[in-house]
């Protein structure tokens, strides 16, 4: 080994066992508790079974084969601290003035071009006394346009919409329908006004989001359904998506034993109006925003026609509405 060797390795072991490389005293380094050591370089150097030297006392001699064992240790204990501290303070990444969580993965870019649920948007057009969370207000309309052309009575109907956010509470899901079919808008807004109702759904008491939810779908049902007369031969119809409003203009004409059936619809993105009846429809599309109509001459008498209609850009879903001429 040469000289220069030699001189690097004395140096080393001067900086690990000494406060002061420059005057060579013996060793004082007092180092912060590492896992429940005050002194982890004391604690490396500490006399074990072996018969190793411990540091502290009177000074002592090491013989230079000696040296690469002190570097070792030290070296474990500079790795342990310093291990310590980057888990009690971590770094940040240079754009980062906290430390921030990041989500595991990121969603494909793809996913944000699939439609969503653009019908959703009608529920600030309810007479409502609060909002009820997207999800419910899904499910409510999905099931609304199931049961649209079901001959059951409407009371019927809001319960079946109603009752699987409340399974066996049928008897009074049943009650609570009947006041809600009794009392106008109006009333039902204030009586669930007077249950001091908080304005975070979930809050509610299982009584008023019953009687909140039978109040949503029995308005969803009726802006789905268009009843029509010759006395009363004009309907219209505003629905709020979330690409603009969605009006529709339905117009019922009897001439003699003729009866006309006639659909306009402005259309606030491309669609498609689809009117069919029994073993009849008729089907117009639009290829942007605009006026688009639909006719159909009727059969027979009191006959219920669908009314669909598919904006394919917005959702994948069509909405449907019932039109019941009467005569």
């Amino acid at each position: 080994m040469n000289s220069d060797s030699e001189s690097l390795q004395h140096q080393i072991l001067s900086w690990v066992l000494a406060d002061d490389v420059k005057t060579h005293k013996r060793p004082t380094v007092e180092c912060e508790e590492v896992d429940g050591v005050e002194n982890p370089l004391q604690e490396a150097t500490a006399p074990s079974n072996s018969g190793e030297p411990e540091l502290g006392g009177a000074p002592q001699t090491f013989q230079l084969g000696e040296i690469p064992t002190v570097q070792e240790r030290f070296q474990a204990v500079l790795k342990r601290r310093l291990q310590i501290q980057i888990q009690n303070h971590p770094p940040l990444f240079p754009w980062e003035t906290q430390l921030t969580e990041y989500p595991d993965y990121v969603d494909e870019p793809s996913l944000a071009l699939v439609p969503t649920w653009g019908w959703m948007a009608q529920q600030s057009k309810l007479n409502l006394p609060i909002t009820l969370p997207e999800k419910v207000f899904q499910e409510l309309l999905a099931k609304c346009q199931v049961l649209l052309t079901s001959s059951l009575p409407l009371g019927a109907k809001l319960v079946q919409v109603v009752e699987s956010f409340f399974p066996n509470e049928t008897q009074v899901l049943n009650d609570l329908a009947g006041l809600v079919l009794r009392s106008t808008y109006r009333s039902s807004v204030d009586a669930l006004t007077m249950l001091n109702i908080e304005s975070n759904y979930s809050n509610l008491q299982e009584p008023q989001q019953m009687a909140l939810s039978l109040l949503a779908a029995k308005q969803l049902l009726e802006n789905l359904t268009l009843p029509i007369s010759p006395t009363n031969p004009v309907v219209e119809r505003e629905w709020l998506t979330s690409a603009g409003a969605l009006t529709l203009r339905v117009e019922y004409q009897v001439e003699g034993h003729l009866r006309k059936l006639s659909v306009q619809g402005e259309l606030p993105t491309t669609g498609t109006l689809k009117l069919y009846g029994h073993e009849t429809q008729a089907i117009a599309q639009s290829l942007n925003s605009g006026c688009v109509s639909v006719e159909l001459y009727c059969g027979r008498p009191n006959q219920i026609y669908t009314l669909e209609v598919e904006f394919p850009e917005m959702d994948h879903q069509p909405l449907l509405f019932v039109i019941n001429p009467t005569m």
